[in-house]
């Protein structure tokens, strides 16, 4: 390397600042709106809600990682997301349940979270400023 910069992965790491820990919060928060929608809609329409559902949290995952320009936004919102669909699984104790035993509400599950987990991969990563070449030349 030429000495006056550092690699990316080198540097130490800091604790994001007070506006990108609001917009994290933010968006972990609309990943749990996000997710109790879906688990409205999705058992009112079988296939169109279940497909509804998950774009809808797709795109809430892709937009947020593009906003953020980091796979931070895209976690955040997924973790608020899981977060919601598990906390709405539980039963209370008078016996209600917002999800039933069947086909839909297991694809809503699993697909949810493969959706959470394949976005938050595929979103663009950090990248360094500058020239736009390969780090190893």
């Amino acid at each position: 390397m030429s000495g006056d910069r550092s690699p990316l992965m080198a540097q130490p790491l800091r604790p994001p600042s007070a506006a990108r820990f609001a917009a994290l919060l933010g968006l972990c928060l609309l990943g749990a709106v996000v997710g109790a929608a879906g688990a409205l809609v999705q058992p009112a329409w079988f296939p169109g809600g279940l497909l509804l559902a998950l774009a809808g949290e797709a795109g809430l995952c892709l937009g947020a990682a593009r906003a953020l320009r980091s796979r931070a936004g895209a976690a955040a919102a997924a973790v608020g997301w899981v977060l919601a669909v598990v906390l709405l699984t539980t039963s209370r104790p008078e016996g209600d349940f917002l999800f039933a035993a069947g086909a839909g509400s297991y694809l809503f599950l699993l697909g949810g979270i493969a959706v959470a987990v394949i976005c938050t991969t595929l979103a663009p990563g950090r990248q360094p400023d500058g020239d736009p070449v390969r780090l190893a030349k």
